[in-house]
């Protein structure tokens, strides 16, 4: 019988990993026969925008819960999604990073104020947070909205606040976003997917 050196590693590596098995107390082929189940086919998946810079990469979340009422869902898996038309599939090492993220104890989930002159941040409710911004923006387009120009000619502007806009909304809503900004009478406008 002519042996190869293929043969010879195949029948060394089935001989020693069959033996490895049963000096643990397992029937081989029980243990060599156990076949892993996949690890995303229990999950949910979700799909959303990478949140991170402006190329708005698409996202597939899995997630592991049982969806009861007050039960969260957990996040375990991030990947890209290659159906969509700006990444198709693929991430960068932050996107790939996401789940650390998500998990991170640093992360922040509420809004926070820390008062002038304070070292302290404190956390508000986040309809506080919302009316404070109303009002502050509201104040200062009172204060230094322009009506007329030096010739008289109506302009209706308001040149002291800028608004950024989500490079991750879609097209309604990034039209409807540009109509209320500019109706405001503010110039400083754009997207994130410009800067």
């Amino acid at each position: 019988m002519k042996v190869t050196r293929r043969t010879f590693l195949k029948v060394c590596a089935g001989g020693l990993s069959g033996s490895t098995v049963a000096m643990l107390g397992f029937p081989a082929d029980k243990a060599l026969a156990e076949v892993r189940t996949f690890k995303l086919a229990r999950s949910s998946e979700t799909r959303n925008t990478c949140p991170y810079c402006s190329v708005s990469c698409g996202l597939i979340m899995h997630s592991l819960g049982d969806r009861a009422k007050n039960a969260e869902s957990s996040i375990f898996h991030i990947e890209g999604d290659p159906d969509h038309p700006v990444n198709r599939g693929t991430l960068c090492p932050k996107g790939a990073g996401l789940v650390d993220f998500i998990h991170s104890p640093d992360r922040l989930k509420y809004p926070e104020y820390r008062a002038p002159g304070s070292k302290e941040w404190r956390r508000i409710s986040w309809d506080e947070a919302f009316t404070r911004v109303a009002r502050l923006m509201k104040e200062d387009r009172d204060r230094n909205f322009i009506a007329q120009n030096a010739a008289g000619a109506t302009v209706n502007r308001w040149t002291t606040t800028s608004f950024l806009a989500a490079s991750a909304s879609s097209n309604e809503t990034g039209w409807i976003t540009h109509k209320v900004i500019r109706s405001t009478g503010m110039l400083g406008f754009d997207n994130q997917a410009r800067v």
